[in-house]
């Protein structure tokens, strides 16, 4: 009998639920907008793609079959060009609640990225973004060189045996290494061995799967992480252990500059005044000066901001960037010819190239800019609430709280912004338009978005720059490439960041 009335009760709860949906889709005022027909009554649809780690590929599909704006669950409506009024600078449409999957559930812990009160984020912003800015990437680009020598240290030592090389992992490894020298004036020390210091990948990767599938459903989020905390290799218990990192070395750095002041303990390289200055340190500094502007709690977020976001991003784009130039071996000696040119220029042609200088280099960053175009390293809609009173967007009026988003791989994949090759790998389409600064050039930039856009824009997106303008002209101008075909070298797993399974290349001695 109490089983019984356990199914009665499922079934009318059920029952009501589906009758509810039903009303609320004859009811909207946006019946109209087209999708897949589940996707009008349960978000079902869409967690089951987005769960498929495809749903970058879905996402086009649909803008092609049903237009400009399509609905993938109720309330929820993709669009396919930025708009103004909801990513523009001083909009009023704040993050939806799947940024709540981001967050630790406990009210008094937040990030930027996730951050839904949009003041506190733009206060925030503001105060740190000079430390992202251009003008201190001039200080960080010795943390990056360390890092860069290694990796290619690790690459002629792989020239030289008979295996392929994971090059996604070995990009993560790079960048996470980066990171956390710019961070902490010290590597992780994935670079020693191309291993998984910690678990640290594993638990990163584990957050991001948990954080883009719980968003999805939101008000799960506060009871499942309490359940998933607990449990070792869950995606709630990976974000715990990333936590738990950044006060270890927020509380080892305190303590050494402590000694420090007290004369007890010789200065690091963090400590140097002749050295550059890392992140910690520079809020560490600012905390000093002003402890209510920058609280001990704005330097733990912002530590664990480089980590979960500073990686992924980097190596995705790498990748990106190297795949295309193997897979397009004119394009890549187009590029070596423009690195040679610029090394013959220089008195010490044997050093790296500055960043300085590569920003000199068109090919170079016309090459990255269409790497990036193809693939951006972010695959899912970048949602928004339409704020009160409502919102005119892609020739419908959206009533307040509904939920649009633009997903950048639909942006990118546009034919009418990006011509009929859109699906090809040119880095002289940018080169073509920003000669006249034209219609044409404002249309492609304004529909380029690999790093987000508006008030939320990546902070980082900087030193991810940085990093691959860095890495790359040494990177091709010493090596030779070859993918290995033994399987499929380009799979990828969307789980917000779109990453590339599998990408093994031969790396051979340039001949």
């Amino acid at each position: 009998m109490p089983n019984s009335l356990t199914v009665l009760s499922i079934g009318l709860v059920l029952a009501a639920y589906l009758v509810y949906s039903i009303y609320c889709h004859l009811t909207s005022p946006l019946k109209s907008i087209p999708g897949p027909w589940i996707a009008r009554f349960t978000r079902v649809w869409y967690f089951m793609h987005v769960r498929s780690g495809q749903f970058h590929h879905k996402n086009i599909e649909l803008h092609a079959k049903y237009g400009p704006i399509v609905r993938v669950a109720p309330n929820m409506y993709s669009i396919s060009e930025p708009d103004k009024a909801v990513y523009g600078i001083g909009s009023k449409f704040a993050k939806s609640d799947w940024y709540e999957g981001w967050k630790h559930p406990s009210p008094d812990r937040w990030t930027l990225f996730p951050d839904r009160d949009m003041k506190r984020h733009a206060e925030t912003r503001k105060r740190f973004q000079n430390l992202y800015s251009m003008s201190s990437l001039v200080s960080y680009e010795t943390y990056v060189e360390e890092c860069m020598d290694i990796f290619l240290k690790k690459m002629k030592s792989f020239s030289s045996s008979d295996k392929s090389v994971d090059m996604a992992h070995w990009f993560q490894c790079y960048a996470f290494d980066v990171m956390g020298d710019i961070t902490y004036s010290e590597r992780f020390g994935f670079l020693d061995n191309g291993e998984d210091v910690n678990g640290t990948l594993v638990a990163l990767d584990n957050s991001m799967v948990y954080s883009t599938l719980v968003g999805i459903y939101a008000w799960a989020h506060p009871f499942l992480f309490a359940i998933l905390e607990k449990l070792p290799g869950s995606g709630a218990a990976g974000r715990t252990f990333l936590m738990r990192f950044v006060q270890q070395k927020i509380t080892e750095r305190n303590h050494a500059r402590t000694e420090v002041k007290k004369g007890e303990k010789q200065q690091t390289r963090g400590d140097d005044e002749s050295a550059p200055q890392d992140f910690l340190d520079k809020l560490s500094d600012a905390h000093e000066r002003d402890p209510q502007r920058v609280t001990p709690y704005h330097i733990f977020m912002m530590g664990l901001s480089n980590i979960v976001a500073g990686s992924d991003t980097t190596a995705v784009s790498l990748s990106s960037c190297l795949y295309n130039l193997v897979k397009h071996p004119s394009t890549l000696a187009k590029l070596r010819k423009e690195i040679k040119e610029h090394q013959l220029r220089r008195e010490t042609p044997s050093e790296c190239l500055t960043f300085k200088e590569s920003q000199s280099m068109p090919y170079l960053l016309a090459v990255i800019k269409e790497a990036l175009r193809l693939h951006p390293a972010t695959g899912l809609p970048l949602w928004r609430v339409v704020p009160e009173g409502g919102a005119y967007i892609a020739g419908h009026q959206f009533p307040a709280g509904s939920v649009v988003g633009l997903n950048s791989w639909v942006a990118h994949y546009n034919p009418s912004v990006f011509g009929a090759d859109v699906n090809v790998f040119r880095p002289e389409r940018w080169l073509e338009v920003e000669k006249e600064k034209g219609e044409q050039y404002q249309k492609m930039e304004a529909n380029y978005l690999p790093f987000g856009l508006g008030s939320r824009t990546c902070l980082g997106r900087h030193i991810s720059t940085l990093e691959m303008c860095k890495l790359i002209p040494e990177f091709v101008h010493k090596f030779d490439f070859e993918l290995d075909m033994m399987g499929d070298n380009w799979k990828t797993m969307n789980y917000w960041f779109v990453k590339p399974v599998g990408f093994q290349v031969w790396v051979k001695p340039k001949i």
